[in-house]
């Protein structure tokens, strides 16, 4: 049965990196490939940016089942969406003051997010219509969620100290975490069949199955505050360090390698897997985004708004027939969407 989870998500994400039409495997490289879009051209790095209405704060963002990209915004609370084309519109919760964090897309065609402040999950659909379920105990305050191969979707319990499942009528269950306070953050699903997540407050990434089990895993660098997961197409575990300033590494066996950035406190914060297979994430505070390959190559790329505090990273929309080269990303502090090319297109 696990292998054939593997098995399944391993071919998910080379789908949705591929446009889900059987396209070749991922580029191994910087240059583009002959299935990458040619409908626009730039060099790696090359970063265009959309603005979005004042105090718009966005924060997470998602690949929607409509190919469009489906964000959060924490400063009007509100949910957002662009086209690849950078169209965008916005969506007003039920809930005011909610405090929307993070979103994910499901495997039932919705969205679904979670709001801290308010203690619930949310859901949207393709069409902007939003269903907000209340969570059991009072003050849990979930933050991370993710889609499971179980076909529920998965969250963190900040406060409440709780890892939680939804089903996707809204039907809740929670498992506490064996570590008091660890203040669970964001959440991924691994290739290993189980549900991964970071311990921001005890320095530990854990793992869930779906059956409820926790396993925990100590980190070599101590108070790293670990803040952003993301399963890699080498089968490992990749993590973002916020206060260590470090990529980590961890196994489904729980060994755990750390990547030391060349920009002193850029914060990294959100990691997410690009169109050149290898991992990006975004740098809070150093106002760039990098790359990292499987061999923990980094190479930064500094961003044109200053003071933009990227938040968010997701690989891009797939065209027609063909794989976007881009990774798009929130700045929270510029009120503004970007994608930096990934892959250079002559």
């Amino acid at each position: 049965m696990r292998s054939q989870l593997r098995v399944l998500f391993r071919s998910s994400l080379l789908l949705l990196s591929t446009s889900w039409l059987g396209a070749p495997a991922l580029a191994s490289d910087l240059h583009a490939a002959p299935w990458v879009c040619r409908d626009s051209r730039g060099a790696v790095g090359d970063v265009e940016e959309i603005s979005l209405p004042a105090g718009a704060g966005p924060l997470s963002i998602a690949l929607g089942p409509d190919l469009a990209l489906w964000y959060t915004q924490a400063g009007s609370g509100k949910i957002g969406r662009s086209t690849r084309a950078g169209i965008t519109s916005e969506f007003a919760l039920p809930t005011t003051g909610a405090g929307v964090q993070q979103i994910a897309s499901g495997f039932d065609g919705n969205l679904w997010f979670t709001e801290l402040a308010a203690n619930q999950i949310g859901r949207i659909t393709p069409a902007g219509v939003v269903t907000e379920f209340p969570l059991p105990n009072r003050g849990a305050s979930p933050a991370g969620i993710a889609a499971g191969l179980d076909g529920n979707v998965w969250f963190t319990e900040v406060i409440g100290n709780r890892i939680g499942r939804i089903t996707p009528s809204g039907e809740i269950t929670e498992f506490a975490l064996p570590t008091a306070a660890a203040q669970p953050r964001a959440i991924t699903q691994g290739f290993d069949g189980n549900l991964w997540f970071v311990e921001q407050a005890t320095n530990k990434v854990g793992s869930i199955s779906f059956e409820g089990v926790i396993t925990e895993f100590a980190l070599l660098t101590e108070r790293s505050s670990p803040s952003a997961i993301v399963a890699g197409l080498d089968g490992n575990l990749w993590f973002t360090q916020q206060a260590a300033n470090q990529i980590g590494r961890i196994t489904p066996d729980g060994v755990v390698t750390e990547f030391p950035l060349p920009t002193a406190g850029s914060q990294p914060n959100a990691i997410a897997l690009g169109p050149d297979g290898q991992l990006w994430f975004t740098q809070l505070a150093g106002n760039r985004i990098g790359r990292i390959t499987y061999s923990g190559a980094i190479t930064e790329f500094a961003l044109p708004t200053p003071g933009s505090r990227p938040s968010g990273i997701v690989i891009a929309p797939p065209g027609n027939w063909c794989l976007d080269g881009h990774v798009w990303f929130t700045e929270r502090g510029g009120h503004k969407l970007g994608k930096l090319r990934a892959i250079a297109v002559p």
